[in-house]
This record gives structure tokens, C-alpha cells and sequence, in this order.
């Protein structure tokens, strides 16, 4: 009675309980070698955005700022060239991360949506470059900026991440927000 318990409830118990050791300790070891493989490509691929978005610059130096909701970081032109900021705000789907340049003199270099989870073919047309466009040369005020039409919560959590950049600048420069 005794080999049947083992063969039947103990022995299968403990050849899941070693499979669920090994497939964890694989996970992990898989973990330890890619992490740093993942965080270097992704920090080459921010730079890389930020270059694009403030051409001017040659290399950029992260600035620490606290107070301001929705920044996730801003990054000043060592070459006095201007900020590129990431914020965030919730549209319609989740979250949108925009990318803002903004030059010495306060206008928008470039934009770039970082991530998103709006809805396909509608509320990710903010990522596409007929929207992104209009916002280049533009001031705090994004005067002339027209929503998408029918996807107008990611429109404005679009401009409101921007708003966000202007804030972060304004606190980088010493400017008041307006």
C-alpha cells in the first residue's frame, strides 16, 4: 500500500516540484544575460530618438526634476542646443509616452510617441507623422494644433504630455509656467 502512495502521489509531486526548480533557475540565469543586453539597446535607442529630435545637439546630460506628474525623464543639450523630455499622460487605451524636443527658445524641435495603447487605425494615428507634424515649431501655447478627428481623448492626452514637456523645461530653464 505504502509503493502505490509513493508511485502515485509522492513521486509525481516531486518530479513536477524538480521540472518547476529547473525552469525557474533557466528563467533566471536566461534573465541575468539578457537584462543588460536589453537595458543597453533600449538606452542606445533613446539616445538615438533624442538625436533625432534636437539634431543640434551633440551629446546630453539627464537633468533630475521632482514635482512635475507625468515626466519620466529630460535630458539637457550639453551644447546649450535645447531639452528633450518624455512625459506621459492616460488616453483613451492606457497610457501614451511622448518624446518632445524643445529647443534654446522655447519651440518644439520634433515629437515622437514612445508607446501607446490606443486603438488601432483610430487613437494611434497620434504616433503617425501627419499628426506629429504640426506640432514642430510650435510654443507652450500649441497654437494651430488640431485633434484627430474621432479620437479625441488620445489627441488631448497627446497635447497634454507635451504640456507636461513645457512644464518640465520651464523648470529646467528657471522660466514660470505660463
Amino acid at each position: 500500500m505504502k509503493s502505490g502512495v509513493f508511485k502515485e502521489f509522492v513521486f509525481p509531486t516531486l518530479v513536477l516540484t524538480l521540472i518547476c526548480l529547473f525552469g525557474t533557475a533557466a528563467l533566471a540565469f536566461t534573465n541575468s544575460v539578457t537584462a543588460p543586453i536589453i537595458e543597453e539597446a533600449n538606452a542606445k535607442a533613446a539616445q538615438e530618438a533624442r538625436m533625432q529630435l534636437l539634431p543640434e545637439a551633440d551629446s546630453f546630460t539627464p537633468i533630475s526634476l521632482d514635482g512635475i506628474e507625468g515626466l519620466v525623464d529630460i535630458y539637457q543639450a550639453d551644447n546649450g542646443a535645447g531639452y528633450v523630455v518624455t512625459s506621459q499622460a492616460n488616453g483613451y487605451g492606457g497610457a501614451i509616452q511622448v518624446m518632445t524636443g524643445i529647443t534654446a527658445d522655447g519651440t518644439i524641435s520634433g515629437c515622437t510617441v514612445l508607446s501607446h495603447e490606443e486603438s488601432p487605425g483610430l487613437g494611434d494615428r497620434v504616433a503617425e507623422e501627419p499628426y506629429l507634424s504640426q506640432y514642430v515649431g510650435k510654443g507652450p501655447d500649441l497654437e494651430g494644433v488640431d485633434a484627430i478627428s474621432g479620437s479625441t481623448r488620445s489627441s488631448d492626452a497627446f497635447e497634454q504630455a507635451v504640456g507636461i514637456a513645457f512644464q518640465a523645461y520651464d523648470a529646467a530653464t528657471g522660466k514660470e509656467a505660463a
